[in-house]
């Protein structure tokens, strides 16, 4: 395990305001961490490079992602139309329940899911109780069932010209989609969900990483947070 050295200076982790955080480890010591921020933010970053802080048999990533309706009953034609950034797009009552089924020691079958074809896929992906459990995605911190669950919640924030710059980046770079689609995107439908649903919701975090996950100092600071609530968690079993 990489050796962590806290930062001397800096102010890189703003905890919300008139919050202080209480670990409250489940009956099997588990540590769920729910990672939200709008898309582009880097919580992508943030949490790989958590990953790389821990061996990887004692952790679990679970996406949002694969928790988007399953709309196979539905035409292509109107699948395509899908808007993914509105909570409605997501099978909220099925996370939930699997991130209990994981805090209450019991294996999932996570659900997987195609951008191409809009909808879910018949594999499922097997997924293990962990000691550290990490539920990623846009909206993680929307639905209080599910966030009434996390031990700690982390809002990833970037500015919206940064997020609009790391989107271009990344689905011109690895989707191929022209420029002018995606500041349609950005401008009709990114945004205004990010400002009505997304942004909203860092009223819930413990933590909020300004400036993404370029912000070393500040994921140094969590990386270092997760391993020391690790050890408190061990010495009380």
């Amino acid at each position: 395990m990489p050796h962590l050295a806290l930062p001397t200076q800096g102010a890189v982790v703003q905890q919300h305001p008139h919050k202080h955080i209480h670990l409250h480890p489940s009956l099997q010591g588990m540590l769920i961490i729910g990672i939200a921020g709008g898309t582009g933010s880097g919580k992508t970053t943030v949490v790989r490079k958590i990953l790389d802080s821990l061996p990887a048999d004692i952790v679990a990533v679970i996406p949002q992602d694969s928790y988007y309706n399953d709309q196979s009953h539905l035409p292509l034609e109107v699948r395509k139309q899908t808007n993914f950034d509105h909570p409605d797009a997501f099978e909220w009552p099925l996370l939930a329940h699997q991130i209990a089924e994981l805090k209450a020691g019991r294996s999932i079958e996570q659900p997987t899911y195609s951008y191409i074809t809009c909808t879910r896929l018949p594999e499922t992906v097997h997924v293990e109780p962990r000691d550290v459990i990490i539920v990623e995605g846009i909206m993680t911190l929307y639905d209080k069932s599910l966030r009434d669950q996390m031990d700690l919640k982390i809002f990833v924030d970037a500015g919206p010209d940064e997020r609009l710059l790391r989107v271009i980046e990344r689905d011109t770079a690895e989707r191929g989609h022209p420029l002018e689609m995606l500041v349609t995107k950005y401008r009709n439908v990114l945004k205004p969900m990010h400002d009505e649903f997304i942004e909203p919701t860092k009223q819930y975090a413990d933590i909020i990483i300004p400036n993404g996950g370029e912000n070393a100092r500040a994921v140094a600071m969590m990386q270092l947070y997760i391993l020391s609530a690790l050890t408190q968690q061990r010495l009380q079993k």
